[in-house]
């Protein structure tokens, strides 16, 4: 088959970082790709969210097709024409003075450690070269090597070293012992409201308010890392909304460039994000025309709340079909607006054996540690096509839901 062969023709001329299932995709429409030989798959990705809003959502290519015609590229070197606008409009959306524009979110998390080491020195009085950044067990916020130096999945981390100091990780929703974690030298709290690439981990009910107070108590940066949960996917605009929480920083990424070019970015306020100055960091492409067109376009379809209600509706369809599947197949669900995370039993099979019963059935979902199937469809996806979607999940599984 030409799929086939378009397959193996990347793969002996790729480095195997990645572990793809053998599709190769040619055309895409809303929740719908098509690969190169006509066959038809649903969605369940969406890109880990980064398709939030679909594939082409007419919106965003319209935003984009006309930036190109216009201008794509200026550096920092010069202010352009769109560059206001998407700050202002980002900002807003946030509730915060001030953004930091990057393009990939592992950007955005270098991003926002500087930003607390600086802020650690500069406002909270730390010894130079002593902060200290709380970080959460199960996380994954990159894979750059700072951020790997402090994750504890092995195939992230070995290998690596060495790693960059001042990091220390407390079990994900164990406030106790963040709390005993804090010391005079802790600068910041870098947490995943929802941990994604875990298997959508969902903290105790409570947690992410309990972080809050002991970070503002203990004079603590709460840094929320949005990128995976953030824009829309949970049913809110950030998953700290859930809670009622604001955050010193918002950590942003993956929707943010509606699926068309990599945008990121750091939103706070100004006692926060003023401790840099200019020449202290940056990026050629952080901020770009294109980049702000497209995001400005996001930030206009996140204000109307359509997203945010959808992925609520939505979400109580594929939480009360996933759990019918509970001791039919799967031993655990955990889902947050339109998005979960499906355990799948081991006398059933692996996850990535799970994921490439769904592919031959015309449905792309992705495994993750194991035994664990993220389903993260895009936002626009129809409750039919969900619900066929789930279909074959239960197919699979050998379930009837």
């Amino acid at each position: 088959m030409h799929s086939r062969a378009e397959f193996e023709r990347a793969e002996a001329h790729t480095a195997h970082n990645y572990h793809p299932l053998p599709v190769v995709v040619a055309h895409a429409e809303g929740a719908w790709m098509t690969d190169v030989d006509g066959r038809r798959f649903l969605d369940l990705l969406a890109g880990y969210s980064a398709l939030n809003f679909g594939h082409g959502h007419p919106s965003l290519l319209a935003a984009a097709h006309s930036q190109l015609d216009q201008l794509t590229l200026t550096s920092r070197a010069f202010v352009h024409d769109r560059f206001a606008d998407f700050t202002a409009a980002l900002a807003e959306l946030c509730g915060k003075d001030l953004v930091l524009p990057m393009n990939t979110g592992a950007e955005a998390v270098e991003t926002a450690i500087k930003v607390a080491r600086k802020w650690g020195y500069e406002v909270k009085g730390v010894p130079a070269d002593t902060a200290e950044i709380i970080v959460m067990s199960g996380n994954f916020h990159g894979r750059t090597t700072t951020i790997v130096g402090f994750s504890d999945d092995p195939d992230a981390r070995d290998g690596f070293g060495p790693f960059t100091p001042g990091f220390v990780t407390v079990p994900y929703g164990d406030l106790a012992a963040l709390e005993a974690a804090i010391t005079p030298r802790t600068v910041a709290v870098l947490v995943e409201p929802i941990q994604g690439e875990g298997g959508v981990v969902i903290p105790p009910e409570g947690y992410l308010r309990g972080v809050r107070e002991l970070c503002t108590q203990h004079q603590v940066l709460f840094a929320a890392d949005e990128i995976q949960a953030g824009l829309g996917r949970t049913g809110t605009t950030f998953a700290c909304d859930h809670e009622d929480v604001v955050p010193d920083l918002y950590v942003l990424g993956k929707a943010l460039g509606g699926g068309i070019v990599p945008v990121s970015a750091v939103v706070a306020d100004r006692d926060v994000l003023g401790v840099l100055k200019p020449g202290q960091h940056g990026s050629t492409f952080g901020g770009n025309p294109l980049a702000c067109a497209v995001g400005l376009t996001v930030v206009e379809l996140l204000r109307t709340g359509e997203f945010q209600a959808r992925a609520t509706d939505l979400g109580v369809l594929l939480r009360s079909r996933l759990e019918a599947l509970v001791g039919h197949g799967v031993v655990g669900v955990r889902t947050r607006g339109l998005w979960a995370g499906v355990d799948i039993d081991p006398a059933i099979g692996t996850g990535r054996e799970v994921c490439e019963a769904l592919m031959a059935r015309g449905v792309l979902a992705k495994d993750t540690h194991g035994s664990t199937i993220r389903l993260a469809p895009p936002l626009v996806v129809s409750p039919e096509d969900l619900s066929w979607g789930l279909d074959q999940l239960a197919d699979v599984v050998g379930a009837s839901a």
